[in-house]
């Protein structure tokens, strides 16, 4: 099971637009440097243990909403900090898994919410429930970039 980054974003506070990158540092335990969750200054605050270091969705999953659905989503707008092809992110959560050198655990999928139709005001709840992407852990530091390798195993 492999696939590539085809996209990195960060926003820099809640709610505000995605930015793309070409590539990121991140820390382990920490996240993305520069977003908002890196920072916890994301929508989502709470002291639970879900994990915000990094979140991931399909390309092919954001076409499909397009094709079925009508809804284009450009890459970024889903609010997910990277975009990747070719890997099914659904069949990672409790695995480990490599972004380019970087080492992270999927701990759940990362399941669209009212939060998200209010930003892109565009109906992506049902469409996108159990396709919008995982949330994962950063287990190792170190760069993230456009073209890493996404891949379970060693």
């Amino acid at each position: 099971m492999s696939g590539t980054v085809e996209h990195i974003h960060i926003a820099e506070a809640a709610g505000s637009p995605m930015r793309s990158l070409d590539s990121v540092e991140v820390v382990a335990g920490v996240g993305l440097t520069g977003d908002r969750y890196a920072r916890r200054d994301g929508f989502w605050k709470d002291d639970s243990d879900e994990s915000r270091d990094v979140t991931l969705i399909e390309a092919e999953e954001m076409e499909r909403l397009a094709s079925e659905s009508g809804i284009d989503l450009a890459p970024g707008e889903s609010r997910r900090n990277l975009t990747t092809r070719g890997i099914r992110l659904n069949e990672l959560v409790g695995k480990e898994f490599w972004i380019g050198d970087v080492l992270a655990r999927a701990t759940e999928l990362c399941e669209p919410c009212a939060h998200l139709v209010a930003l892109t005001g565009k109906p992506v709840i049902k469409p996108l429930t159990h396709r919008a992407g995982l949330r994962a852990d950063l287990l190792s530091s170190g760069r993230i970039s456009v073209g890493s390798s996404i891949r379970v195993g060693d």
